[in-house]
């Protein structure tokens, strides 16, 4: 018999299977009941409502404990519980998604790291509120040796559809502890054959929508509970980053660092906290063309003030006169974002800005030579000392000061922004364009909207994921691939946000479109069906989303509200 009583630290831990014979395949393809072959990219959720069961019927409840898990990544199937009562217990019971009044808070409020921060879970539906509780996405084909060109996206949520999950299964907890459960990605598609024409491939659980509540009945059946283990925990690893101070910052204070209202809480670097004199030192380095290789270029060369830091050429060229590769991104609202390039492969924004600066086709710098350079500047020597406390100029600081200038780069106040504040009013094609954004296209259950807001939602217009958006069949640049080394990441590039985006021409990750009318040109009629394409753009047949002048114009007028005035203007050093 266990004692009761003493708490303990315990981990959640979903592991995930597209058969109850292979578990923890994320690539592995599902052949349904319906004998359809489907590929799964996307299987995430919250957990709440967390409780033990025990054998006088009493229960252990875990109040305001939240999970979120996530099948495809690895390290977000654990799920720390915290204050477990030791002991004897005959069940567990928990909920996917969560209570109205955590659906309908506001998300601004959770920490970096938190499972009900929208950075974190990607599953918050933005202006129209509320959470997805079970995001099921991927890709489908009628025969086995058929290719997969479907695509199906199932969002479960809504305060009506209620996803418990209940377990009658002795086990005990004793200290720290880890409890496994099963979910089957089969077991809950069951029979169900995925067709366009039977309003089976997508739902997002609106009001008369019956394919929500069944494949919602199909929840709780399709969890079973493994085990309860005895074992040293590790702390997660999604677990919340603080904002802290390193040993180069001890000599300045830190800056305070000022959330717009309703976007989510960002997990700034706990070790290059922005100050004063660090936010001022990088702004000087972002101009100075010393961190060149022959002292001719900054980056702000390629970063433009008046393009809201990006370029107004598809490829900017090098110190060489070489162009670049890909499209000069824009460097605004970094502070939110995961990690950094069109693919991805940069963690830390001081990472990305000196592999910029050390690139042998863009700055070309050596960082000996830029430090010698710059060593003999005795007042930029102060501009360190003020931000580090000695003034030793190295190649580190340069990308920490880099990165606490670009961090304070925060575009908040468009006109868009201002009328959500009651200061101005949209037009009524601009209003119209706002519904159409926010509105998915399924004639079927007669919604008619451009689906923008899958990938572009929220007060950040993007969910900085990886997508393939149907640019061509067989992508040129292979993008998240050369990062992965998967083939189905082939062609993938990073969500860019929308904000200034009628500033930012030239268009995607090589800037093949100039204006904003030929990018929702491709959306509506030019898409390519590569198999790698994001399922929420495969589940429309054909080639995008049909929209008629008029609304094409609507939601090209809508992108215009979302300037920033102070990058609206020419340059200025």
């Amino acid at each position: 018999m266990a004692v009761a009583g003493h708490a303990a630290e315990a981990v959640l831990d979903l592991s995930f299977g597209w058969n109850k014979s292979a578990i923890n395949v994320p690539s592995a393809p599902v052949v349904s009941g319906a004998e359809q072959v489907l590929r799964i990219t996307r299987v995430s959720g919250l957990i709440s409502e967390i409780e033990l069961v025990r054998a006088d019927g009493t229960n252990v409840q875990l109040t305001g404990q939240y999970g979120f898990f996530d099948a495809i990544d690895p390290d977000r199937h654990e799920i720390p519980l915290h204050s477990v009562p030791a002991g004897d217990y005959v069940g567990l019971n928990l909920r996917v998604g969560v209570a109205p009044e955590a659906n309908h808070a506001d998300p601004s409020l959770w920490p970096a790291g938190h499972a009900l921060n929208p950075l974190t879970n990607g599953l918050h539906w933005g202006w129209t509120g509320g959470y997805v509780f079970l995001a099921i996405e991927g890709h489908y084909g009628n025969t086995p040796d058929a290719s997969l060109d479907g695509g199906f996206s199932f969002h479960l949520a809504t305060d009506d559809l209620q996803l418990p999950v209940r377990f009658t299964k002795p086990f005990s907890i004793l200290g720290d502890s880890r409890i496994t459960l099963l979910f089957d990605v089969a077991d809950l598609i069951g029979t169900l054959k995925l067709d366009p024409a039977a309003e089976t491939t997508t739902t997002h659980s609106r009001e008369g929508d019956t394919l929500a509540p069944r494949l919602a009945a199909a929840v709780g059946p399709a969890f079973w509970f493994g085990a309860a283990t005895v074992e040293t925990l590790h702390p997660p690893a999604n677990s919340t980053l603080g904002m802290g101070r390193s040993s180069f910052t001890e000599a300045a204070t830190p800056l305070p660092f000022t959330v717009p209202a309703g976007w989510p809480q960002p997990a700034l670097p706990h070790d290059n906290a922005p100050t004063a004199a660090g936010v001022a030192l990088g702004e000087l380095l972002f101009h100075d063309p010393r961190l060149s290789g022959d002292a001719t270029q900054s980056c702000a060369d390629c970063h433009r003030q008046s393009r809201a830091l990006a370029d107004d050429t598809a490829f900017s060229l090098g110190i060489h006169g070489t162009p670049g590769i890909r499209n000069a991104m824009p460097l605004f609202n970094l502070a939110w974002s995961p990690d950094f390039a069109w693919d991805g492969s940069q963690p830390r924004i001081r990472d990305q800005a000196i592999a910029a600066l050390t690139n042998p086709i863009e700055m070309h710098g050596d960082p000996a030579t830029v430090v010698a350079t710059l060593d003999p500047d005795t007042a930029l020597r102060q501009s360190f000392a003020a931000a580090f406390g000695d003034d030793t100029i190295t190649i580190e600081r340069i990308g920490l000061a880099l990165e606490q200038f670009l961090l304070t780069e925060i575009s908040a106040d468009s006109r868009f922004d201002q009328a959500l504040r009651g200061e101005t009013t949209l037009t009524a094609q601009e209003q119209r364009g706002f519904e159409l954004f926010n509105a998915e296209f399924d004639p079927r259950r007669e919604q008619f909207g451009a689906d923008c807001f899958h990938c572009h939602g929220g007060g950040l217009f993007t969910d900085f994921g990886q997508k393939n958006s149907g640019l061509d069949l067989v992508s040129a640049d292979a993008g998240r691939a050369l990062v992965t080394h998967a083939d189905t990441d082939a062609g993938k590039f990073k969500t860019p946000s929308l904000r200034n985006i009628a500033l930012t021409a030239p268009y995607m990750h090589d800037g093949r479109f100039d204006t904003l009318e030929e990018v929702i040109t491709h959306y509506t009629s030019g898409v390519q069906r590569a198999p790698q394409l994001d399922p929420n753009l495969a589940k429309h047949p054909g080639h995008g989303v049909p929209l008629n002048g008029e609304d094409k114009a609507a939601l090209v007028a809508f992108l215009r509200t979302l300037t920033d005035p102070k990058y609206a203007f020419k340059d200025s050093l």
